[in-house]
């Protein structure tokens, strides 16, 4: 019975990209949706984005890839984007429906799921069977396995949970879905993004972060030092971020972001729970602080209980060799 039920289950993967790229958390939520054992498809709505269909169609787990392109599309507003989902659901009959635990999959996928009148399952970490699926709790101290009974199960998926779908291999088809008419609620004017040659937080491989530890914002220079050194991203703790050290894209944690580097160096913070559930699922945690009974300790691989004014240039110094 339940290779039966298997076969009528299918499964939308809502392409994250910016017209030129997919957005690497996209790979992420496509592997999830592969474990739910049915075809999987994917949804790329933009303007002109021709060039990430292609990408999509290579990917590894792909089955179909859905564009739709309409000037209505331009920065992929949820208010556009909800009617055209709707239809696609309409036609294909998905099961399930996902995105990447994203700015963009928790702005979006929580409309769909009230448009569809089912309770969406936010930022899951496993899935145990097609109506199964793990997610944390109270900033990541406790796990809660939900099953859903919705008729389609909508959800998100927490990037640094699930390893990227190979980028190639695959070999998808590609259909044109008709757009909606445009809604015309909300307008995209622009966006401005913070510049940085650093790797961008989510998805680096090695990650320094500073807290209250250092003192003011003239002293991350310090980290900014220390990264450069070894191509990382810097983050921060809520701590420095309330303080006004640093701005808050940099913030790690449960009101930030969610990262899980091969190497993260805490520097000056004391580990607060909610910062710990933004960084503990990191490879390697190395801390360095002056107070030996900081909880950072208690998740580190490797602590350092010293003046990280002192350790900090040392560190950077020797690297430099």
């Amino acid at each position: 019975m339940q290779t039966w039920t298997h076969r009528f289950q299918s499964t939308l993967v809502v392409a994250e990209h910016n017209n030129e790229t997919l957005t690497p958390i996209t790979l992420n939520a496509i592997t999830a949706a592969t474990k739910l054992g049915s075809d999987v498809s994917c949804l790329v709505a933009g303007t002109n984005c021709a060039k990430v269909a292609e990408q999509l169609s290579k990917v590894q787990g792909v089955k179909k890839v859905l564009v739709a392109q309409h000037e209505a599309y331009k920065g992929l507003l949820p208010e556009e984007l909800t009617p055209l989902i709707l239809a696609t659901q309409k036609q294909f009959s998905f099961t399930h429906i996902c995105a990447g635990a994203s700015a963009f999959g928790k702005n979006l996928l929580p409309r769909v799921a009230a448009k569809l009148d089912v309770a969406p399952i936010s930022d899951i970490i496993e899935i145990k069977s097609p109506d199964t699926f793990v997610r944390t709790i109270y900033a990541g101290n406790a796990l809660c396995t939900i099953k859903c009974n919705e008729s389609v199960k909508v959800f998100t998926v927490r990037g640094t949970s699930f390893e990227p779908a190979a980028v190639e291999g695959g070999s998808a088809s590609s259909e044109e879905v008709s757009p909606s008419a445009p809604v015309g609620v909300s307008e995209w004017l622009e966006q401005t993004l913070s510049k940085s040659d650093r790797p961008e937080l989510t998805s680096a491989k090695v990650v320094v972060s500073g807290g209250r530890g250092l003192k003011n914002g003239e002293n991350f220079k310090l980290l900014y030092d220390l990264a450069d050194k070894l191509n990382a991203a810097v983050g921060a703790s809520r701590a420095a971020v309330d303080a006004g050290y640093v701005p808050n894209d940099m913030q790690v944690g449960q009101t930030g972001k969610i990262v899980a580097p091969e190497l993260y160096i805490a520097v000056g913070i004391s580990g607060a729970i909610q910062h710990l559930a933004g960084m503990k699922d990191s490879k390697t945690i190395v801390a360095i602080n002056k107070d030996p009974e900081a909880p950072i300790f208690q998740v580190a691989d490797y602590g350092i209980v010293a003046d990280l004014f002192k350790v900090v240039p040392e560190l950077t110094e020797a690297l430099k060799k």
